[in-house]
């Protein structure tokens, strides 16, 4: 992988939720507290209970968090681009990682020591209450997934996953809008907390319709319009 741009760095961490509203030279002297952690494809972050020693902020590639079921299936909680936040418990005080983070791809991000963060917790006002708002934020996107799960047909929520992986990682091309990196039935069974029988019934179905086009570990939404009207659990056109 070829190295970063600090200037480059600098703008990606001004976008971070933790770091918004501090200005460059501050950002960048953060940027020196870190070091890069780069990854093979499959390659581990850090795993479910690992000690939580480190915060990243991923800058090339793709990862996703994962959380292991007591009969020790595997749930894709979310999938992460550059410039996205992960491993933060242990600045707040966690013992270990209650997820998992595994690299798609080759991957790199920028990492803090938990001790390193917490120390900026406690000199700058504006990343403590910047962290305040991170945490309030995916508390209440826990609850919304929650409800979404205990109560919106199935259908429904697997065409919310794609259409959430496309808005997260889409480029527009010739059919219509191309996930970018691998994603397969399993990884949206997994998402969803359906079972791929499910999952791989209803985007044959999709794809019978015209509204999407897959192959092995690839999606191109065809028609995203209509996935929206399913998601949004409108008639069918």
């Amino acid at each position: 992988m070829p190295p970063h741009d600090p200037t480059d760095l600098v703008r990606q961490l001004a976008h971070v939720p933790l770091f918004q509203g501090l200005p460059a030279d501050r950002l960048a002297s953060i940027l020196t507290l870190a070091h890069e952690r780069t990854m093979d494809p499959g390659d581990f972050f850090f795993r479910e209970e690992d000690p939580a020693e480190h915060f990243f902020v991923l800058t090339r590639g793709r990862v996703k968090l994962t959380q292991l079921t007591p009969e020790g299936h595997q749930v894709v909680l979310s999938l992460l681009g550059p410039g996205d936040a992960f491993g933060g418990v242990g600045a707040f005080g966690e013992a270990s990682y209650p997820i998992g983070a595994e690299a798609i791809g080759e991957a790199a991000a920028l990492a803090w020591t938990s001790a390193t963060m917490r120390h900026l917790f406690e000199q700058e006002s504006t990343i403590a209450l910047n962290a305040l708002h991170f945490v309030s934020g995916r508390l209440h996107d826990l609850q919304r997934r929650h409800r979404q799960a205990m109560t919106e047909r199935v259908e429904r929520r697997v065409a919310r996953a794609v259409l959430r992986l496309a808005h997260e990682a889409g480029r527009p091309v010739e059919a219509g809008v191309e996930i970018t990196f691998p994603v397969s039935r399993q990884d949206i069974a997994e998402m969803t907390g359906r079972t791929l029988y499910t999952v791989s019934r209803l985007l044959s179905g999709w794809e019978e319709r015209g509204l999407i086009r897959s192959g092995r570990q690839h999606i191109v939404l065809t028609d995203p319009e209509a996935l929206a009207a399913i998601a949004d659990d409108l008639p069918a056109r």
